[in-house]
């Protein structure tokens, strides 16, 4: 349940990779994994499949890309390990330092919901292993492409104002775009995406820029709200 004092017509939304959880540093764990389990080539390989299916989908399936490297090596009983490695892999241990936080300080001004893409597997046992299911009491929502599906959003989650959290300026500028001022966009510069200059310079600036996933909380409500009409 929402605290007393929350405001229910403002929902913060928030993306999972590279938002609350350090995602880089995850796939940087299941590369040494690869490397030591199957070889570095494998290892390439791998990662070229995984480059191809995200082309292909428009989200990363690490599940999906290591079923198809199988294929390719049907014979190879060290793929069992890598799965294990990535079902059970600890993603609460990788969650971003004050990511907890700011989300509990979302919730004392208003709804807090995960809002993300992925895979209908991989990507929810990630937000439930990682304690984000039950830091956001359920409250989970992840698309194909979630740009896309805003009315659904709006439909399960409906509020005067939305806040939407995400090191992706392409998903915000997309999302402000649909919603206009009734979103304000929040870009914690965390991750290989929001740390690529050029590939941020190709899109308008969000509404609010923070270092690091912990600083929303340094931003009244009213700041918050004031933001979206700049």
């Amino acid at each position: 349940m929402n605290r007393p004092d929350a405001n229910p017509s403002t929902v913060f939304l928030f993306d999972v990779d590279n938002t609350l959880l350090d995602n880089d540093r995850v796939a940087e764990d299941l590369k040494r994994y690869l490397t030591n389990q199957v070889g570095e080539t494998s290892e390439q390989r791998y990662w070229e499949i995984f480059e191809q299916l995200r082309t292909e989908l428009g989200y990363a399936d690490y599940l999906g890309a290591l079923q198809r490297y199988r294929v390719e090596r049907p014979r190879d009983p060290k793929l069992l390990a890598v799965s294990h490695f990535m079902i059970d892999y600890p993603f609460a241990n990788r969650l971003y330092p004050e990511s907890l936080d700011a989300v509990e300080y979302a919730r004392r001004l208003g709804r807090a919901v995960i809002l993300s893409d992925g895979d209908v597997v991989f990507q929810p046992r990630k937000v439930d292993r990682s304690g984000l299911y039950e830091c956001f009491q359920g409250h989970v929502l992840i698309y194909i492409h979630k740009e896309l599906e805003l009315d659904d959003v709006e439909a399960k989650f409906p509020a005067s104002h939305y806040v939407m959290v995400d090191d992706k300026v392409r998903i915000l500028a997309a999302i402000k775009k649909h919603w206009g001022a009734r979103v304000t966009t929040v870009f914690p510069r965390q991750g290989h995406y929001a740390l690529d200059a050029a590939l941020v310079a190709e899109y308008p600036k969000p509404d609010i820029t923070i270092e690091r996933i912990g600083e929303l909380q340094k931003y009244s409500l009213e700041e918050v709200l004031a933001a979206a009409g700049k």
